[in-house]
């Protein structure tokens, strides 16, 4: 099978269904951003993985990428698809959110918002946040043509909390020294 078909040459693409939109649909940019963000949790994953005691983190990040892909599945879907695609589970939220608690158990209390840098795994943590958020924010505005399960949703939401602590997770872990945002 080829790579390319040629059908896209027109601006248009398939979604999971067969309905043929223009590539600027908003399900289009929802599902891009989430494939987005899976490269940069890959990379972020790469980043860390020679690291010493990080494996739970990797094995976190390979199941997330899983996900995403599942996320980018769900965006996907248009007319006469919606049967073709398994959504996320609420086991899938409860995971992030253990694995959440779980960090937030390990690094110190804040009160102030945490500036990004020191490492560049610790970057790459804020870089998968923010592009999530983004990712949210495309599934909403898509999800105003094509109904999106509120667990699609509901998981997005929670990965960017996940990637936020992993940073500061990372940074402890790493001994960077975590700069907080003082106006």
């Amino acid at each position: 099978m080829k790579v390319y078909t040629k059908t896209g040459d027109q601006g248009t693409t398939s979604l999971v269904g067969g309905e043929r939109v223009s590539k600027t649909d908003l399900r289009v940019e929802a599902y891009g951003t989430v494939d987005e963000l899976t490269a940069f949790t890959a990379l972020l994953t790469d980043l860390i993985r020679s690291e010493a005691g990080v494996e739970t983190y990797v094995q976190d990040l390979h199941r997330i990428e899983s996900k995403l892909m599942t996320v980018a599945a769900v965006l996907a879907v248009g007319e006469g698809g919606a049967d073709k695609v398994k959504g996320i589970e609420p086991s899938a939220i409860e995971f992030l959110e253990h694995r959440i608690d779980a960090m937030q158990a390990i690094v110190p209390q804040i009160t102030k918002f945490t500036i990004p840098g020191g490492n560049k795994a610790v970057s790459m943590c804020h870089v998968c946040r923010t592009v999530c958020r983004r990712a949210e924010r495309a599934a909403l505005r898509a999800s105003e043509i094509q109904p999106v399960a509120p667990e699609t949703l509901a998981y997005l939401n929670r990965l960017s909390d996940y990637f936020y602590l992993l940073g500061r997770a990372l940074t402890e872990h790493l001994h960077v020294k975590e700069e907080l945002w003082i106006p």
